[in-house]
């Protein structure tokens, strides 16, 4: 049997084993179970379901790739800087825990703009959960595209499988185990699929360390004297400024985790408050280890290419002359560099017919980047199924239609985003962006941006909106002045805007509505 034969009988046995899960708990579900698991999930499932869905594919092969050394470009961090926006992000859980948690519990909610709705007016409300669909579908879609990308390049084109049937086949497998069971089934295959991604980067990491025969103190000092370990970038003008990219990552984390439905949906499952705010602190707590052992998995992927002849150089673009850094093996023949730096890098010597690692390596990077994949995909696809219903439909109020119906017409929403979703992947194979983590981070920015600005309206002052298409002007005119600012900025000053983006964004709209605010007589409270 052929080595991507063998890895794809695995994909095979481990979508099945989804399956048997879904029968399962999808048995006498109803929209609530789908929506919010009938709110009987157990906070420690949620917790460490939650690391799968939030590190995905982006972190299993995106982040590794950061730590070699880079000119400011499309590869903005270098060395350990990334950890500086995790940091950012456990800051961020701790305010979701005590700000947003007690609020949604307060207010029983089913979907969380809910709020904007009871806050504001029905405008709000629908304007959140549209900017919901569009973040989150792009950016499930963005994460699909990569993992898609991979099993495409190394394992299916050479069995003559074309691109979008790779990506059909994976959204029909995703479609399949959530559409009858919606949360109340993700709690559970998420908990799975994060186990096998954090046992797959265990287990890439015990062997690069015996192939190098090194302890991991060892390794760590042989990377800090290559100047792989550095965390703190002090240029203010960089884009990964280390007080610029905590702060960017903290207000990310409010925005992409609280202010987000497929995240929320989740903690809103579990019994009670104070079960759920456990949930996201074990949870903060978590991603910091797991954070911290991709990047050290990506210094060690780093020598581990080195010790097997990689090296760095340059390439120059022919037509604007300027110069950046690859990192790859020289061919032969021509003495060029194939560059496997960034997102190639993981998959690169994981699947090479080269056979860098052994075959049981290649099988537990495929099974851990497998177990990245799906809980991106199940939980977004879930979540704009939840936030369309909900928020644009009203189908929990609707007295118009049986359950039957309701179940019928969410079912066939379902399937729609499924098709929506297909054709963003398509978009993103056109665009083919080579590191997708940070393309996620900026159009995060201007998309999570007004959602960040609406709530932090609505929860630190008490005035109200009552101008017509007042907040949709708002929200449309705040993400278009914050490209112009990043673009005027980044193209005639050496400043570089990086992950401050969403925090731009975010406080355009928030002055943006108190510019519109009813004065005085509408104070509510």
């Amino acid at each position: 049997m052929s080595t991507p034969t063998l890895l794809l009988l695995f994909v095979f046995v481990y979508f099945v084993g989804l399956l048997v899960i879904s029968y399962f708990t999808s048995r006498n579900a109803d929209n609530q179970s789908f929506f919010i698991g009938n709110r009987k999930s157990k906070w420690w499932l949620v917790a460490f379901g939650m690391i799968g869905t939030s590190l995905s594919g982006v972190t299993f092969i995106s982040v590794p790739g950061t730590v070699g050394k880079t000119t400011e470009g499309a590869y903005a961090f270098g060395g350990f800087e990334y950890y500086m926006l995790v940091i950012g992000f456990f800051i961020g859980y701790f305010i979701v825990a005590f700000v947003l948690l007690p609020l949604y519990y307060k207010m029983n909610l089913t979907s969380i703009y809910t709020y904007l709705g009871k806050r504001f007016n029905v405008e709000a409300h629908k304007i959140g959960s549209i900017f919901f669909i569009i973040s989150r579908s792009i950016g499930a879609t963005a994460r699909l595209f990569l993992v898609v990308n991979v099993l495409q390049i190394f394992l299916l084109s050479d069995l003559g499988i074309p691109f979008w049937a790779t990506a059909a086949v994976i959204l029909i497998m995703v479609l399949l185990y959530t559409f009858e069971g919606g949360v109340k089934t993700i709690v559970i295959t998420d908990t799975l699929q994060t186990s096998f991604m954090i046992l797959s980067l265990v287990g890439c990491i015990v062997y690069i360390l015996s192939n190098l025969n090194l302890s991991a103190g060892e390794a760590y000092t042989v990377l800090a004297s290559k100047d792989y370990t550095h965390i703190v970038n002090t240029d203010f003008q960089s884009k990964t400024f280390f007080l610029k990219t905590i702060l960017g990552g903290m207000f990310i984390t409010i925005a992409m985790t609280g202010l987000d439905q497929e995240m929320m949906q989740k903690n809103i499952s579990v019994d009670n408050l104070h079960n759920s705010k456990k949930n996201m602190l074990t949870f903060a707590g978590t991603l910091l280890l797991v954070n911290f052992a991709f990047l050290f998995l990506g210094g060690l992927l780093y020598l581990f290419a080195q010790s097997n002849g990689a090296e760095y150089g340059q390439i120059v673009d022919v037509v604007t002359g300027k110069a950046s850094n690859v990192f790859g093996f020289k061919d032969a023949a021509t003495g060029s560099i194939t560059n496997i730096m960034g997102d190639d890098l993981f998959p690169a010597l994981s699947l090479s017919p080269l056979e860098y690692f052994p075959i049981f390596i290649a099988v537990i990077f495929i099974i851990g980047l497998i177990s990245a994949l799906f809980p991106s995909a199940d939980g977004a696809l879930t979540a704009v199924t939840s936030s369309y219903c909900v928020d644009l439909l009203n189908l929990n109020e609707d007295e118009t239609r049986t359950e039957k119906q309701k179940k019928s017409l969410r079912m066939k929403i379902h399937l729609i985003f499924t098709v929506v979703f297909f054709v963003l992947i398509m978009i993103f194979k056109a665009i083919n962006e080579k590191s997708i983590v940070y393309l996620i981070m900026e159009v995060a920015g201007y998309t999570y941006g007004p959602l960040l600005g609406l709530f932090a309206f609505g929860i630190l002052t008490k005035y109200k909106i009552n101008i017509k298409y007042g907040i949709l002007a708002v929200t449309l005119l705040a993400p278009i002045l914050t490209y112009l600012i990043n673009y005027f900025v980044s193209n005639y000053s050496s400043y570089k805007i990086g992950v401050e983006l969403i925090i731009i964004d975010g406080l355009l709209t928030f002055i943006g509505l108190w510019l519109i605010r009813e004065k005085n007589k509408y104070k509510i409270g």
